[in-house]
């Protein structure tokens, strides 16, 4: 059970008392919140300890409830602007109080029905949780978990002269660079990629796509379903320029020549002067 009140957090604490607004619940030290009578259930009873997450509502009173927001104090979530204000924005966190987002707290000025990647946080200020899209120092440093060619979920957040940072599986700090983007990727995105190398500083170099076998098998994959959706013919060979293959299929000339050589050695294309060719059932 829990000591004293966690603000942003899950609480177990033991109902002390009924009252017609719902159940008083208490800490270990005596420290009291209120779980109003919507989340009261009819097995809760007094003595019971519960699990409750503990937040301030509308009129800034500190209250408990037994749903759960998408995320909690310290952590990363994808939120949905629900309103704007002069002030700032106010974003779907999963709990009848939506959470506000100053500006000062934005990267830049957020719309309504836009997807942001939101950081939960306590504003010394105003003793309130807020979110923030300005996370980059709260990240973890020490992925000690990770692992070279490792397959990660990635949240795309911002666009520098080096890259694009992303969100490593909701809590490091990563960068895929700009020579590394062989397709169209964009600010909001969702998406997986794929340890390059974890650097001394904690920050972590991402590829789009893994290294080795697997990477060579998914870009033949590609060059397949481009023959099989362009009736059996692409325009493109060895000699075709970085940039064309980069447009067309998203891969880099390394490992679109790797393809090419893979579905050569299997028999399922041929590559002439004018461009690479489906092969038929017969060969021809």
């Amino acid at each position: 059970m829990n000591e004293y009140l966690e603000l942003g957090k899950i609480n177990r604490l033991k109902v002390a008392r009924e009252t017609d607004h719902g159940l008083v619940l208490a800490s270990e030290k005596e420290k009291e919140v209120l779980l109003p009578k919507a989340y009261v259930t009819e097995s809760m009873k007094v003595g019971d300890e519960l699990d409750v997450f503990v937040y301030t509502d509308s009129e800034d009173r500190i209250v408990a409830t037994t749903e759960r927001p998408k995320a909690m104090l310290g952590e990363l979530a994808e939120m949905e602007v629900v309103d704007t204000t002069q002030h700032g924005a106010f974003v779907d966190w999963g709990l009848p109080k939506d959470l506000f987002v100053p500006k000062m707290f934005q990267r830049e000025p957020m719309r309504k029905g836009e997807r942001h990647l939101i950081y939960v946080a306590y504003d010394e200020r105003t003793h309130r949780l807020v979110g923030t899209q300005k996370f980059d120092r709260v990240l973890e440093r020490s992925p000690k978990d990770l692992k070279r060619n490792q397959e990660v979920e990635l949240f795309v957040y911002a666009k520098t002269d080096l890259g694009y940072k992303v969100v490593v599986d909701r809590k490091y700090d990563g960068l895929v660079f700009h020579s590394e983007v062989f397709e169209p990727i964009e600010i909001g995105k969702r998406t997986k990629g794929y340890v390059k190398i974890v650097r001394d500083d904690g920050k972590i170099d991402i590829l789009l796509r893994p290294i080795g076998k697997k990477s060579d098998t998914l870009a033949a994959e590609k060059v397949l379903a481009y023959l099989n959706d362009h009736k059996g013919m692409m325009p493109l060979n060895y000699k075709s320029d970085p940039e064309r293959i980069k447009a067309l299929l998203g891969l880099s000339r390394k490992n679109f020549k790797r393809a090419l050589t893979k579905l050569i050695e299997t028999g399922k294309i041929e590559v002439k002067e004018n461009g690479t060719f489906l092969k038929t059932r017969s060969g021809k």
